[in-house]
């Protein structure tokens, strides 16, 4: 994408907060020459250089469209990343889909043996949730939800007990996995990131928590949808990591469900959903708000460029 035209209101944004955001990062992970040296040097080693940060960037914007600065959720927006990582790392490991590429680079466990690639999950989830707390009670509850059993774990869990069935499940089951597996966290990155938006004693207004959720589901299902695809389209330079791993070990995706050409367009349903909602976000903000504030000004194409770029990537 570029600056006119679609785009337009997520590249500057991105610009000015993707150094911030590996900045924090940086902060908050320990350094590698701090014992134990081997663990922390892996734990940099899975961050650094990172991926695409759709969930901080989606942190900072959660908290954008409450009005308020998105600075107020940078510490917890890479505490989402770091707790995205830990998943990473994990599905990685020969027990579960045994990859050996992860970001252009071998994964964790190639390069320090899966005994540490356990342990770096480990440390990248507890310390996820020691920066999520700065975003407050509500915004840890909210994480723990999207990241456990009801959500990513439990995604995680089906996907793989469909192995080796894919065409066993229908598009209501493939949906269920995906929501949890990816959408939960993708939706509660959003979430979080507006829970840093409150003051003291506030909460989230109904009407403006139930679009932002909804923002966030059809994200997270479109963004999924089109991994599927990518996996059978993109190539290893852009994916980071080897294609066609769905279908060699033959995984409930949408593509095995509906094929490939429905599935695209699956996805940009879901998208213009996603879009769709941006002005509405904006207004249930003004009516809590105030509708003169100035922080909501160029909110609405931030959020319908986001829904565009989950769905228009090539990695």
């Amino acid at each position: 994408m570029t600056a006119t035209g679609r785009g337009a209101a997520l590249t500057p944004f991105t610009s000015h907060w993707g150094g911030r955001i590996e900045r924090a990062l940086d902060q908050l992970l320990p350094p590698a020459s701090e014992p134990p040296t081997v663990l922390h040097e892996a734990m940099r080693y899975v961050l650094f250089p990172g991926g695409k940060r759709l969930r901080p960037i989606l942190a900072l914007v959660g908290c954008a469209a409450t009005g308020r600065s998105p600075e107020r959720a940078l510490v917890a927006a890479v505490g989402i990343e770091c707790l995205h990582t830990y998943s990473l790392v994990h599905d990685d490991l020969p027990c579960m889909d045994d990859d050996a590429l992860r970001r252009g680079r071998p994964t964790c466990h190639t390069v320090y043996g899966e005994a540490t690639a356990l342990l770096v999950g480990d440390a990248l989830l507890t310390l996820a949730f020691e920066a999520v707390a700065t975003a407050g009670a509500a915004a840890v509850g909210i994480l723990a939800q999207a990241a456990g059993s009801r959500g990513m774990v439990g995604g995680q869990m089906a996907d793989l007990e469909a192995e080796g069935r894919p065409r066993e499940g229908g598009l209501e089951q493939v949906q269920w996995i995906h929501d949890r597996k990816t959408g939960a966290l993708i939706t509660g990155s959003v979430l979080v990131g507006a829970c840093a938006g409150l003051e003291a004693g506030e909460s989230l207004p109904g009407s403006f928590r139930q679009k932002l959720q909804r923002y966030g589901d059809c994200i997270g299902r479109a963004f999924q949808i089109a991994d599927d695809c990518l996996d059978l389209t993109g190539t290893v330079q852009e994916l980071g990591k080897n294609p066609n791993a769905d279908r060699d070990h033959d995984k409930l995706t949408y593509p095995a469900v509906v094929g490939l050409e429905r599935s695209l367009k699956l996805a940009h349903e879901l998208a213009a959903e996603a879009s769709a909602l941006a002005e509405p976000i904006c207004a249930a903000a003004q009516q809590w708000r105030g509708p003169d504030i100035a922080a909501l000004d160029g909110m609405a194409p931030l959020l319908q460029d986001i829904a565009l770029a989950a769905v228009e990537r090539r990695c």
